[in-house]
């Protein structure tokens, strides 16, 4: 009797022993969707010049495998041009977690505003012999889009290194989980704030690059598309990119080919940034390019751009590029040539941009301390 009681208890360890070794084995996080970053993945053999919209310098550690790295994944890939920006977050490493997050969805602690992150890209750049500096297009990113001092940062960037910069963005503005773990208030692509920056992007011909989202993970009616749509109307003047349309991870919006349709047909000055999440859950299903999105890039050839949105590190850059392929190859050759290329190229001004000498408004110069150098 009493062998038959300890036999299931014997088994019933050695079977929970198994278990919790089989645990210990199996990573405690979802594996890395890319390969280390010592591991580079070969390209495929060059079929269409390409100029990328979208590629942070830095991570959200503000880390980077530098300028001169990207610019030889971008000459493997067939990329002839790329936007670069910081990344205007750092990722917190709190006190209570034992490992140091490298991304910003790898644990609970915040995330907090960074404007250092343009000198970092500025240096970058810089620092690169000047045949190589024309590949890249500078913009600038690191402030807060809630705070009405913002466009002082943009300002003070471009004084310190006038004819550098070539647009702002990404503006960081609605972006789901990552807004839910920023400190402070979520800035909106309508904030007082932010006219004030798009008034001085017009002046100086810059380009915009916002990521607002078109509705909460809740969500599928692009509740808060009008902040975005605010924006781009009231400034005609300025030149708009709407970064991955307003997607981002989990956010999902059947009528978006609808709305993007309207915006297009409605705001001249608008483009749409197709790079990330927005390739694989729009634009592509099955393996195979979705028609009604060709039949919007040969409605609107001129206003869509393509980009990598790759952070700081660029061995797996050529896939993230070259995955356009797909959809390039479905596209008439001339709207391929200019949606790969031409059109984030148009966007930028000829020059980098320069402040003029009463480009501070009165009552900020009335109120301005004496800097000294």
């Amino acid at each position: 009797m009493k062998i038959t009681l300890v036999l299931p208890i014997l088994l019933s360890l050695a079977v929970t022993a198994l278990l919790a070794r089989d645990l210990q084995k199996k990573p405690t996080s979802p594996a890395p969707a890319q390969p280390p970053a010592s591991v580079p993945v070969e390209p495929e053999p060059v079929r269409y010049t390409m100029a990328d919209c979208h590629l942070h310098l830095v991570d959200f550690l503000q880390r980077t495998d530098g300028a001169a790295a990207a610019l030889r994944a971008m000459k493997k890939s067939g990329v002839t041009d790329a936007v670069v920006s910081g990344m205007p977050l750092v990722k917190q490493w709190s006190e209570s977690e034992p490992q140091q997050p490298q991304y910003y969805l790898e644990d609970d602690a915040r995330c907090y505003w960074y404007s250092a992150t343009d000198m970092l890209v500025a240096r970058e750049i810089q620092a690169l012999p000047e045949a190589d500096r024309k590949h890249f297009h500078p913009i600038i990113c690191g402030f807060n889009g809630a705070d009405r001092n913002a466009v002082d940062h943009v300002r003070r960037m471009i004084e310190w290194n006038p004819g550098f910069w070539q647009g702002i963005g990404e503006v960081m503005t609605r972006h789901d989980d990552l807004s839910a773990l920023t400190y402070g208030e979520t800035p909106q692509a309508n904030n007082a704030s932010l006219h004030r920056i798009y008034d001085l992007a017009a002046e100086l011909d810059l380009p915009v690059f916002v990521h607002s989202n078109a509705s909460s993970v809740w969500k599928r009616e692009p509740i808060y598309l009008h902040e975005f749509e605010e924006a781009v109307m009231t400034h005609p003047k300025t030149k708009f990119v709407w970064c991955h349309a307003g997607i981002s991870r989990r956010v999902d919006v059947p009528t978006l080919m609808q709305e993007i349709d309207r915006l297009l047909a409605t705001y001249s000055n608008l483009s749409i940034d197709i790079s990330w999440v927005l390739f694989d859950t729009y634009l592509v299903k099955d393996g195979k390019p979705v028609a009604e999105w060709l039949s919007l890039f040969e409605k609107y050839p001129a206003r869509f751009i393509i980009g990598s949105d790759k952070v700081g590190r660029f061995h797996d850059y050529a896939p993230v590029m070259q995955r356009y392929y797909l959809l390039l190859d479905a596209m008439k050759p001339e709207t391929a040539k200019r949606i790969a290329h031409d059109n984030i190229l148009a966007i930028l001004p000829k020059q980098g941009a320069v402040l003029k000498a009463d480009a501070l408004p009165a009552e900020a110069r009335q109120s301005a301390p004496v800097l000294t150098r």
